[in-house]
This record gives structure tokens, sequence and C-alpha cells, in this order.
């Protein structure tokens, strides 16, 4: 991210928005090309620990947007994009370095540690049961210093107006709502775009992404990023995006699927944002 700001300065530039509970820093990348007032897309990666896939991904993108520019003019002139890799920088560091596994943030409350930061966001946030748990959702809405920053950062830039949160794994393009079993008034205007997307994907080696809500295809959960992105924030196109693989490798995937797995999605990701209507 770095070389890519230091390379490219009129094209990017590193953002830190925030540090997280150990004081690491919380590090975006800005790609804006020419024009004011354009529409944003944002990307996160890596709020779980373990899904190093995420921010690998994300960096993919990054590099396509910024030393591939060539190749994608049009979507730089159409979109500014906001990309955080990694939005839990402790579980990752704690992953590469003790725990492979780990899933939550680093931040101790009393004998535990770590919040589920998928868990914290502060639309239809709910009280876990023990902090023990993998997907305690913390004190508090927003009591994590790594939420407050996404949000602070999103609600000061009003021209996002689509967020893509990126988790694995399973192969899934999920759609509000994640809390409940109801769909949002507008879901088949923003299932549209997300169609657009996996199809997409499907053409570059026949990886199937389903599409739904998390209700339909997995579960329902309180205090997810995307949920607060529309419930919330007023982004109407909001989504989470479950990388590969299904089950084989899991959380686990090989370094070889980095770059095939990061081609697919931006595949996918161009085909979403040519087809929004913006």
């Amino acid at each position: 991210m770095d070389y890519l700001a230091g390379t490219f300065p009129n094209l990017c530039r590193v953002e830190v928005i925030g540090k997280s509970a150990e004081g690491r820093k919380i590090k975006l990348l800005s790609i804006t090309s020419g024009g004011d007032n354009k529409p944003a897309i944002w990307i996160d990666g890596g709020l779980h620990a373990r899904e190093w896939i995420s921010p690998a991904s994300a960096t993919y993108i990054q590099q396509q947007l910024v030393e591939l520019r060539d190749n994608h003019e049009q979507l730089l002139q159409k979109y500014d994009w906001y990309i955080l890799p990694v939005a839990n920088p402790d579980g990752y560091e704690y992953t590469r370095n003790k725990d492979r596994l780990w899933r939550k943030s680093r931040h101790r409350y009393q004998s535990c540690v770590g919040v589920d930061l998928n868990r914290n966001f502060g639309y239809q946030w709910k009280s876990s049961r023990g902090c023990r748990r993998e997907d305690y959702s913390g004190p508090s809405p927003f009591s994590e210093p790594e939420t407050r920053a996404i949000r602070d950062y999103i609600l000061a830039h009003k021209n996002i107006k689509a967020y893509i949160s990126l988790h694995s794994y399973s192969q899934m393009w999920l759609i509000p709502w994640g809390y409940t079993d109801e769909k949002p008034k507008d879901y088949y205007e923003i299932y549209l775009p997300a169609e657009k997307a996996v199809e997409a994907i499907k053409k570059v080696r026949g990886t199937e992404y389903l599409l739904g809500t998390p209700a339909e295809l997995l579960y329902t959960s309180q205090g997810s990023s995307d949920d607060w992105a529309k419930g919330s924030a007023g982004i109407d196109y909001a989504y989470t995006i479950e990388l590969p693989d299904t089950g084989d490798y899991g959380f686990v995937l090989p370094s070889s699927q980095i770059k095939p797995v990061g081609h697919e999605l931006w595949t996918g990701i161009k085909a979403f944002a040519e087809s929004l209507p913006l």
C-alpha cells in the first residue's frame, strides 16, 4: 500500500483512519482520479483475523486500480475507491505469530480477549452471552476502536454509495439484512448488481457464488458491518462477500489460490461497479 502511494502519488494516498486496541495503525488506500463529488465504493477486508484471503484480495484490487489503471480508466473516472485491506491488524498479527485460526480482535476485557468486530457495529447490535465466545459482540455497540474508525470515516465521506466487506469462506455474495429473515424494501434493486457480479465470476473459471441474504444461506447475526452501512449510514448498496473456498481448505486457503481468487473477485467487482445505477 505504501509502495503504491509513493509510486503513484497523483492517484492514491494512504490514510491512517485510526489505531487498533494494541496501537497498530488502521491504514486505508484512497484512490481518486480527477473530478469532484464522484460516488465512491468502499471495500474492507480482514475484520475476522483468520480470513487471510480477504486482505490478500483487497490488496489485489488495489493493485489493479493503481498499477494497472490503464486497463480500468473508466472505473477510475466514474468512482473514487476507499480500500481498507486489514481492518483488524491486531488479530491479523496474532494469526501470523500465535494462533492461525484466531477470529476476533485482541482487545482485553477482564479475563477475556477479543471482540468479533463484525458483531460490534451499532445497527441492531445485540449483547452476547459470554466474552469467551468467538462471536462476542463487545460490551456495547462500537466499543472497539477498529469499528469506530470505520464508522467515523464512512460517515465523514457522504459520497460512499456502495459498501463491500470481504470475508471467507463459502463462496457467497450476501445481501442485507443479516439480523432478520426479512428483506429490505429495495432488495431486488440491490440484488441486480450483485447478480451481474456472480455471473461474471462464474465465467472466469466456473466458480459459483450463491446469492441471497444471510438468513437464506447461512444464519442471522446482529451488529454486522453491512447491516450498519445500509441501515445507519444510508448506503443502499451494501454487501458481504464470502470468498472461496467451500470447505476443502476453509480459512487456510493455499497461497497458490491468492491470484486466481483475486482475479475472479476483481472481475466480479468490475461487473458490479459497471452495473450500479449511479
